[in-house]
């Protein structure tokens, strides 16, 4: 394949067919109600990404419970009746411009921004400082509690009650999140995870809850739900962190979520990009290592806004699809940018000078126009 005719080839995941190989990132955009529910604006917002093309659109991560999940002011969440009620609104705007949609559940743990107190695997404090802009906390991380295995357990219940819903309120899927240092990512890297327990100690079972999530909402999921996993050896607060034992981690991880029942791998990068966060230390290449390992289709993370070097990712079968996201939100249509050749908008973070939500977002635009 030659120049961008890659990327715009039709692709599969499952039972489910994507017009082309680009794909919505999730991103945090803290637009929701106080309480979680998600709004009319990020309905429109969604749709947009849909009518501009994107062969799938992953929403951003909703929390999974009451108790300690939730990770930011204004997150969305999945647990109660207005919360479905409010995605079914989202979903159905996407459906309306013939797009599709799978929506990724996340447990804060340790990195709340949110709660009073947060919980853990164990009680190891997060490095460095809290997002600026997301508040509603600020400054450095506190030490979290240790969660109790019946705390552990209904964590999982949580995450399985929110596939249920998302189902309900029409997604095409779920992406479990287990990586850039969120909870069920505390639970898999050693040095956040210090347990002595059926969920700590060996890699196998550090990635217990991770396997016993995907596994549980397979079972209590039609067939034709996608139930995928997002993973990454980057964190938000270690840039330069890598799977200790490399290919060998990988071969356990990679292994263990494809038969606990993933439907598709989502390798997730910080800010040193694909090429530097989807390789091992020794320059193994991680996507096409899991995609062979496997069979599942592998999505690939992490600068690729690169035109070129997305196509090459597609088009060298290291990855089945792109996951873009800074770049998406000045592009909407960035596929059919892609398909005509127009210039791309560049992403500036002079975007977010009122803040990080969809309105804000809007509001700068705006100011732009004028």
């Amino acid at each position: 394949m030659s120049n961008q005719t890659a990327l715009l080839s039709p692709a599969t995941i499952g039972s489910k067919s994507f017009s082309n190989r680009l794909v919505l990132a999730p991103m945090s955009r803290t637009s929701a109600e106080p309480d979680g529910t998600p709004t009319a604006e990020m309905a429109s917002y969604y749709a947009g990404f849909a009518r501009g093309g994107f062969g799938l659109l992953i929403a951003e991560g909703a929390f999974v419970d009451a108790n300690y999940s939730q990770c930011y002011g204004n997150q969305p969440g999945l647990v109660t009746d207005s919360h479905e009620a409010g995605w079914r609104t989202v979903v159905e705007a996407v459906k309306r411009e013939n797009g599709k949609i799978i929506l990724q559940l996340i447990h804060a743990g340790a990195v709340s921004q949110f709660v009073e107190r947060a919980f853990a695997p164990s009680p190891v404090r997060p490095m460095g400082e809290m997002l600026q802009g997301y508040g509603p906390r600020q400054g450095p991380y506190d030490t979290p509690g240790e969660l109790s295995v019946s705390d552990i357990r209904a964590i999982c219940s949580a995450f399985v009650d929110a596939a249920k819903r998302a189902e309900a309120a029409g997604f095409d899927g779920v992406e479990i999140h287990c990586a850039n240092g969120y909870l069920l990512d505390q639970f898999l890297t050693p040095e956040t995870n210090l347990r002595n327990d059926t969920y700590g100690g060996t890699l196998e079972d550090r990635l217990r809850l991770t396997t016993d999530i995907l596994s549980m909402c397979q079972q209590k999921t039609s067939p034709d739900f996608l139930v995928g996993v997002r993973l990454s050896q980057a964190k938000a607060t270690v840039q330069d962190y890598f799977w200790p034992n490399g290919l060998e981690d990988a071969r356990v991880i990679f292994s263990a979520v494809a038969e606990a029942g993933a439907n598709f791998i989502h390798l997730a990068s910080e800010k040193g990009g694909y090429t530097y966060h989807s390789t091992t230390k020794t320059g193994e290449n991680l996507t096409a290592f899991a995609r062979s390992l496997t069979g599942l289709p592998v999505i690939a993370n992490g600068g690729l806004q690169d035109i070129g070097l997305a196509n090459q990712v597609i088009a060298d079968q290291l990855a089945d699809f792109v996951s873009i996201g800074k770049a998406a939100m000045l592009n909407p249509d960035l596929p059919k940018k892609i398909a005509s050749g127009a210039p791309l908008r560049d992403f500036t973070f002079e975007m977010f000078k009122y803040g990080v939500s969809v309105n804000a977002q809007l509001k700068w635009e705006a100011e732009q126009r004028a």
